[in-house]
């Protein structure tokens, strides 16, 4: 495994400063489990979330210069991180972690004992409610600032990437249509739904592909004959490639 990821890194450019902070990201896990500010959260979330989106994107390919869609690939990380901190908020704190800001909670008169009282008992809190509101907020405008970056991509990327963003942020309005109620069950889009929109993502893919491929064959054919006035050996070139694209 480890060889195969130095050959992608080599491969495709992957700057190795990503991985040095997605391993340093995961060591806090280690020993913190607490945030006090979006700020300082940001930071963790960086190398655990936003480098994923930039190791990516070399991979997946964009029409655009890389710089440009490095914004929303960042992003697109870091909104699904969110949507899992959310999500698991329950779970977490069952294993001694919060990832939600004191800061946030402060801003709605509760506190971290508050939300593991809550979870312990499985009595509800309004207060408790309006911070994952508020979280559920704020992950949606992370969301829209990573949305631009699927069109930025290689078609043959786009129904992949696309099918992820329509599924996690399916998972926020899980938890919306249940109430809040992630400290006491997990919400999960719809089987239904999940099969509908992966569906739908594989025949874009399936799509985006067979056009690609048929793009090439017509540039092949197109250079086969424009090879009949070439030399022999050009021709000869020509077909080469041409069996190789086949």
């Amino acid at each position: 495994m480890i060889r195969a990821l130095a050959d992608t890194a080599g491969r495709y450019g992957i700057d190795h400063q990503h991985f040095t902070d997605f391993l340093s990201s995961m060591h806090s896990d280690l020993t913190v489990g607490k945030y006090a500010s979006y700020e300082e959260l940001g930071r963790y979330m960086h190398g655990s979330a936003a480098v994923i989106g930039l190791q990516m994107l070399p991979v997946l390919g964009t029409v655009v210069p890389g710089e440009e869609a490095a914004v929303p690939a960042a992003a697109l990380g870091v909104a699904f991180q969110l949507t899992n901190f959310l999500r698991d908020v329950g779970e977490d704190l069952d294993r001694g972690r919060l990832y939600l800001p004191a800061e946030l909670l402060a801003a709605h008169g509760v506190d971290r004992e508050r939300f593991e009282w809550s979870r312990s008992t499985g009595i509800r809190d309004d207060r408790i409610t309006d911070v994952l509101r508020a979280a559920a907020a704020r992950n949606r405008a992370v969301y829209r600032t990573a949305l631009p970056g699927i069109a930025m991509l290689d078609p043959v990327s786009r129904p992949c990437i696309r099918t992820a963003f329509v599924l996690y942020s399916g998972i926020l309005d899980a938890i919306e249509a249940e109430g809040y109620a992630v400290l006491h069950r997990r919400a999960v889009v719809p089987r239904r739904r999940r099969a509908v929109v992966a569906l739908d993502g594989l025949v874009r893919a399936v799509a985006a592909r067979t056009g690609r491929r048929r793009g090439e064959e017509a540039s092949v054919e197109a250079s086969v004959a424009g090879s009949s006035c070439a030399s022999p050996s050009t021709r000869s070139r020509v077909v080469s490639v041409r069996e190789e694209a086949v």
